[in-house]
């Protein structure tokens, strides 16, 4: 047995018993004992290495909601708003206008070979562009011929040219609900939400293609390891009843060189199990399958669609400056009548469901659904999760803890659409309360936060900072009051957020017997300015006691 004993700067261990420490040993990939060097070296022979003594350890990062087809976005050319690095650090320049999204897109269709394949790009988000939303005539200019296909950053909407309306028999007699349409009832190329999303299946069919290769689960670990991750939830993105999806992900995770561990979350989304019963029973048996760097054991719904997408289920008085033409209110993903037996039977099962509720209506539904699940099979420590918990009322949250629920909270919203929440969504004073991790953590309900990458980027340093300052893009504090400490936000992105996967036995805090699993980063979290939070550099991780140096995909 080789134990390696690593002093550092410091060592953050999320124990509460002992929180700080100035070394850590290690033993076949598992935390032997933290302490100062002369304590672990009781534990008999052992080598000291260096590599550690001017940084600064904590427990590696644990994203509880991202999706793997962050790997797979970057195959197609990158139209957001914002800049943004690829996983072999390559900067994509924001595209900051309408015309810039077009320039963009012209530049890459001329790269195209085959005439007849369809141009897909990725992060386009029209809320950035109140006064020239992006519709199928402006991507007509890019091509009539070529079938165009633009995934927001959202991935809630897309928007598509005419000749992708025409090639998908998309028009004004289509009655899939989410096809946005023009005042003569013609469609206007926006599809909003998967079923008028997947109409245009030559564009979703590419997407689901890169998704589903291998270079996107390289890229998405590379990602990860870049940015102190040792853990991430592919939250619903993987078919869980395909056997080849299943056999790809047990290929590159049993890779040594694999610098990440997967979670994959069961879901009937994109082809899943459609019936509840099926789709537990398939993430039961797969429970039995999990090994160190491949798990499973929980199951997403999605209820609502995406607040800046105007989506999501919200309560009354709904959308603060809707677009014209908008209903009102969002869209409802699953029938919410229907909600209360899906979530008790998966339940009853064992299992422990994580629900998408951007909108405080939709979460209101997925509280009352888990209330009448423990009312028809008690069971305790079920740790189901509201998934993104945007607008979660203080009521709701009172509720939530009452029943031993989780919450997910999408902080980074407070940076990348902050601004438009408050102008736009959902007004001043519910934008200044959404994504309120002081009123979770008042109220008792334990908590992570996530970057639902590609939506945002992958970082919870950047999650972490938009928790601690919630600042938004241009600079405003949105809702000051909901500001939390940063041991608290470190706590949600590593302890918290393996408790919210029931995997907090095994990570989450440095401790005998746990997995070696480190973020190594420059600088300390707890002493730095707080709004320079975001700016600590990431040396890589550590996963089970491999060193992971951060780098180029390769």
């Amino acid at each position: 047995m080789t134990t390696t004993i690593y002093p550092a700067r410091r060592i953050i261990t999320m124990n509460p018993a002992i929180p700080f420490a100035e070394a850590v040993a290690v033993r076949d990939g598992r935390v032997l004992a933290v302490g100062t060097v002369e304590e672990l070296a009781g534990w008999g022979e052992h080598t000291v290495d260096n590599t550690f003594a001017d940084k600064v350890l904590t427990p590696g990062f644990i994203e509880a909601h991202t999706h793997v087809m962050s790997g797979g976005v970057w195959q197609f050319p990158y139209v957001g708003f914002f800049d943004r690095k690829d996983p072999q650090g390559n900067l994509w320049t924001g595209c900051t206008s309408v015309d810039a999204v077009l320039d963009r897109l012209a530049e890459h269709e001329s790269q195209l070979e085959d005439a007849s394949s369809p141009l897909i790009a990725w992060g386009l988000d029209p809320i950035y562009f109140p006064d020239d939303r992006l519709l199928a005539e402006h991507l007509d200019r890019v091509s009539l011929t070529r079938p165009i296909y633009v995934y927001h950053a959202s991935a809630h909407l897309a928007t598509v040219n005419t000749a992708m309306l025409d090639f998908s028999e998309i028009n004004e007699h289509s009655i899939t609900p989410g096809i946005a349409r023009n005042a003569d009832g013609t469609p206007n190329g926006e599809l909003q939400e998967p079923a008028a999303m997947m109409l245009a299946r030559s564009g979703m069919t590419e997407i689901a293609m890169a998704i589903m290769s291998n270079e996107a689960k390289w890229n998405y670990a590379y990602e990860a390891r870049n940015a102190g991750h040792t853990l991430l939830t592919d939250l619903g993105t993987t078919r869980v009843n395909d056997a080849d999806s299943l056999d790809a992900w047990r290929e590159v995770t049993d890779d040594p060189a694999y610098p990440a561990r997967i979670m994959v979350a069961g879901s009937p989304m994109f082809g899943g199990p459609q019936e509840p019963a099926d789709l537990s029973r398939i993430v039961n048996d797969l429970k039995a399958q999990t090994t160190d760097k491949l798990k499973f054991g929980i199951i997403k719904l999605v209820l609502d669609g995406s607040i800046q997408g105007f989506t999501a289920r919200v309560s009354w008085p709904h959308y603060y400056d809707a677009p014209e033409g908008h209903p009102g209110n969002g869209l409802w993903l699953m029938a919410p009548e229907q909600l209360a037996d899906i979530v008790s039977d998966h339940h009853a099962a064992g299992i422990t469901v994580h629900c998408h509720c951007n909108g405080d209506q939709a979460a209101e539904v997925f509280i009352d659904a888990v209330e009448a699940a423990l009312e028809r099979h008690p069971r305790w420590d079920h740790r189901h999760t509201v998934q993104h918990s945007q607008l979660t009322t203080k009521a709701q949250y009172k509720r939530m803890a009452a029943m031993g629920m989780c919450a997910n909270i999408f902080s980074n919203h407070i940076y990348y659409w902050g601004d438009q929440h408050r102008d736009s969504t959902v007004g001043p004073e519910r934008a200044a309360g959404m994504d309120a991790c002081a009123t979770a953590l008042r109220e008792g309900v334990s908590f992570s936060i996530h970057s639902d990458t590609p939506i945002t980027p992958m970082g919870h340093l950047h999650t972490a900072w938009c928790a601690v300052n919630r600042l938004t893009a241009t600079g405003e504090v949105l809702g000051p009051d909901e500001r939390i400490p940063v041991m608290d936000a470190m706590k949600a992105i590593t302890l918290d957020a393996a408790y919210q996967l029931k995997l907090d036995h095994e990570m989450g805090s440095i401790e005998a017997g746990k997995l070696a699993d480190f973020a190594v980063l420059e600088a300390d979290p707890l002493e730095v300015d707080p709004v320079t939070l975001k700016d600590i550099e990431v040396w890589g991780t550590v996963l089970g006691g491999v060193l992971q140096p951060a780098g180029s995909a390769t």
